[in-house]
């Protein structure tokens, strides 16, 4: 059977694996990327490069996002020689990234008119999961969109979960990320306590990880806090820009998540302090060093 053509934009950490996945499995890409290094570096794989967004979607039967924010993924969709003037009828967008659900529902609505499909699949696990093709992956759209790009899903993902319709997938990953996040501060929050109130941080991972704290989260906060090793390959940035989204989504939703707010002003506040580019358990050094 023969492969379908992947355009792929987005050759990041998680992006540029995701193509190596897909070369490891015999396809052969069109992808773009401000970075060249990163291009270079899958176009000697065997990739070709495209020169504007439009000319990739004309050439795809599949384009793949795997971007930063909703607005980088807007700008690529509307702007100037954009996926929507070049995508073809019958063509797939897939958005990987995490983004608001409210814009992912738009984009749908706008590709619909030129008979062209999507699905938002935001990612769960790591770049090093990418690389193998042992994502999770959170897809939601039309069930029939969906199907038929099921099998090319399931060469990226080990765990591909369908959500149901379009912008699903985005709303679950921006729970699940608020849940996540709100964890790691909570729990780096309370090593940084400990350390103030003068009880050893070694000892006090020891009784929390007997009960019902303990959890992956509770060892990547304890692998900085107390090993000073940071592994949690999620930057302090992205955090706050997710939890962001999720407080954009809970307002159009009509209510509000007063924990999700203080979650956020954390991280906003370990950003603002310079310290973005961190891993998420480095925000325990924001809440060691921090006064009334």
């Amino acid at each position: 059977m023969t492969k379908p053509v992947i355009g792929f934009i987005g050759l990041g950490l998680m992006g540029g694996n995701m193509v190596e996945n897909l070369q490891k499995k015999g396809y052969e890409p069109i992808v773009m990327d401000l970075d060249k290094e990163a291009v270079a570096a899958v176009v000697a794989r065997g990739a070709t490069e495209a020169s504007s967004p439009a000319e990739l979607a004309a050439a795809s039967d599949i384009v793949m996002l795997c971007l930063t924010t909703s607005s980088v993924v807007e700008k690529l969709v509307y702007g100037e020689n954009g996926i929507l003037s070049g995508i073809k009828e019958g063509a797939v967008l897939i958005d990987f990234g995490t983004s608001i659900p409210a814009s992912t529902r738009k984009i749908g609505a706008e590709l619909a008119k030129k008979g062209a499909g999507m699905i938002d699949a935001p990612l769960g696990r790591t770049p090093a999961h990418a690389k193998d093709g042992l994502l999770n992956i959170m897809a939601s759209g039309d069930p029939k969109t969906f199907d038929k790009v099921k099998p090319v899903l399931e060469q990226q993902g080990e765990n591909v979960f369908y959500l149901g319709a379009l912008g699903a997938g985005h709303t679950t990953k921006l729970i699940n990320n608020f849940m996540g996040m709100t964890t790691v501060c909570a729990m780096s929050q309370a090593f940084a306590v400990a350390d103030r109130a003068g009880v050893d941080r070694q000892q006090l991972f020891e009784i929390m990880s007997t009960g019902p704290s303990n959890s992956p989260f509770m060892q990547f906060c304890k692998k900085y806090a107390v090993d000073g090793v940071s592994d949690l390959g999620f930057s302090i940035a992205n955090a706050n820009k997710d939890l962001g989204y999720f407080l954009e989504m809970v307002k159009d939703l009509g209510t509000r998540a007063e924990i999700a707010e203080g979650t956020s002003s954390n991280l906003k506040a370990a950003v603002d302090a310079g310290m973005g580019n961190g891993n998420v358990p480095e925000i325990f050094d924001y809440f060691l060093n921090l006064d009334k």
